[in-house]
């Protein structure tokens, strides 16, 4: 069986979602034994009755979470009591005695299911298996998101990006437009503009957008029905000509993401993307900078896959058909005025990739 605490995967287990407040602060969880149907733990009172009404197909398999956290003293009382609900479930289906896998564990959770006799594995690489190939219905429920965010970088492009307004009122508008359109949540967005793009600042200040500005707009979010997208554009304020030194920052970004997707295909590897971004501080200090980067995307932004030059080229991964990735990368040179981000989402089909994030990349302002 699978104890669940990761919102996302309780929702992908059960299709019962009840917002990202309480997604993932270990006060709801969900059993899933291996020849058995989901059991949900909801947070009792209204929570639970709205569960119950919002999700026949559970056929009344809620019961009342236990909650443990910030308890103070009686947190281990509590937590034991959570652990002996799941293990009288467990053996309900039969499953009590077997190898029982936990996506994510808070440490008095994890004291307790041991107390209660039960033999704890790594249940984190089953979920991602299972997440990150989409069925057809997660690929039109990410499409549809995409879709809305097309028309809004259209917005941007058309009738917001003017100089003297500010990064901070611009990030408003979006978040307006994408609530008005069934957005679950507004994460932080990402404008950064003039100096704010090299070193590229990944995250939104009240610095006035001028003239000549090149600006870097990052918008991620999960849609009506919770998938996400995320996908960059980097635009020039006011109708002027980017420099020489933008329009090389600018190729150098834009040729690296494309190389990266035409990589793309089942059977190819992490590797075979990596290779084909610019070399960057991950190779430097062997991590992940989130920088020259792609990432697979679904319930969450973060879904089953990073692709790094400061790990995939020693640990590759193999690409399977319908996962659906986010390609970024940038281009921030010292001593150069701006730097250039671009990123696209991508569909791994059978003989290759379907770019979803179709807005265009404002090619023609850089020719």
């Amino acid at each position: 069986a699978l104890i669940l605490y990761n919102g996302e995967n309780i929702r992908y287990a059960t299709s019962v979602w009840q917002g990202y407040w309480k997604a993932n602060i270990f006060v709801r969880y969900a059993v899933i034994p291996i020849n058995g149907d989901p059991i949900l733990f909801e947070t009792a009172g209204a929570d639970m009755q709205n569960a119950i009404i919002d999700a026949p197909w559970l056929n009344g398999r809620i019961r009342p979470a236990i909650t443990w956290v910030w308890h103070g003293p009686a947190t281990e009382v509590q937590a034991r009591r959570m652990a002996e609900g799941i293990k009288e479930v467990l053996k309900e289906n039969g499953v009590a005695d077997g190898k029982i896998g936990v996506d994510v564990l808070e440490w008095y959770a994890y004291k307790a299911l041991k107390d209660v006799g039960l033999d704890i594995q790594n249940g984190w690489p089953a979920m991602i298996d299972a997440r990150k190939v989409k069925t057809r219905d997660e690929i039109e429920l990410i499409k549809r998101t995409i879709n809305i965010v097309n028309a809004l970088f259209a917005k941007i492009r058309d009738e917001w990006l003017k100089p003297g307004i500010s990064e901070i009122e611009l990030s408003a508008k979006f978040s307006e437009y994408m609530i008005e359109h069934g957005f679950e949540a507004i994460p932080q967005l990402i404008v950064a503009s003039g100096r704010n793009t090299n070193p590229y600042r990944r995250w939104t200040s009240s610095r006035i957008i001028k003239e000549g500005d090149l600006v870097i707009i990052d918008i991620a979010g999960p849609g009506p029905g919770g998938y996400w997208c995320d996908f960059t554009r980097t635009f020039i304020a006011g109708k002027v000509k980017p420099s020489e030194e933008d329009k090389e920052s600018y190729w150098e970004a834009y040729n690296s993401l494309y190389d990266a997707i035409k990589a793309m295909k089942p059977g190819a590897t992490t590797k075979d993307i990596a290779e084909k971004f610019p070399v960057y501080d991950d190779d430097k200090y062997k991590t992940t900078s989130l920088f020259q980067f792609a990432h697979s995307i679904g319930l969450s932004l973060y879904e089953g896959i990073w692709v790094s030059r400061g790990h995939s080229l020693d640990y590759p991964e193999t690409l399977e058909q319908n996962m659906v990735f986010a390609v970024e990368t940038y281009i921030g040179k010292p001593g150069r005025k701006h730097g250039v981000r671009l990123e696209h989402d991508v569909l791994i089909t059978d003989g290759g990739t379907e770019i979803l994030s179709d807005f265009t990349m404002m090619e023609d302002l850089f020719r």
